[in-house]
């Protein structure tokens, strides 16, 4: 049984498209900071958008270890990204922030971005451009989905080939 060619077709261009995100993402994170690793942009993605978050809901969204976020906040927090303070909810709680400067980098980086996607599709219809960030977040929203039931099945120990 052959493969569909639209799903060949697929494939091929979300690997162009995951292999020039990759790269853009390195470069994002340059122009933040010299120092900061891809990795720890989204990061402040995520708190620019979210707010101020404690580090295990952080690690949460993200779907990585504890481990993995403390060190990448510890970097964003030596470049003076990100600052941390008791969660005046729960005073046990730290809640990590971006710092204004972290703002400010981040705010000029993202503008230029936006400003390229903007030169890149200028050609396109605009229904066009709504058309594919619709596709893009049924596609996201799925896989999502799809992550959300297997992380459900992992902690149920209902996944497949785990061990009892």
């Amino acid at each position: 049984m052959g493969v569909d060619p639209a799903f060949l077709s697929l494939e091929r261009e979300l690997a162009v498209f995951l292999r020039r995100a990759r790269a853009s993402s390195g470069e994002l994170s340059r122009e933040v900071h010299p120092d900061l690793e891809p990795a720890a942009y989204g990061l402040l993605v995520r708190l620019a958008d979210a707010g101020a978050q404690r580090a295990t809901d952080l690690a949460a969204f993200f779907g990585v270890g504890k481990a993995t976020i403390s060190r990448q906040l510890h970097a964003l927090e030596r470049l003076g990204l990100v600052a941390r303070a008791p969660d005046p909810a729960d005073g046990r709680a730290v809640l990590v922030r971006i710092t204004d400067e972290g703002r400010d980098r981040f705010n000029r980086v993202r503008t230029a971005r936006r400003a390229r996607y903007a030169r890149r599709l200028a050609s396109w219809d605009r229904a066009e451009v709504a058309e594919l960030a619709r596709l893009l977040h049924r596609l996201n929203a799925e896989q999502e989905g799809e992550h959300e039931g297997e992380q459900e099945g992992e902690q149920g120990g209902e996944h497949e080939g785990q061990e009892g």
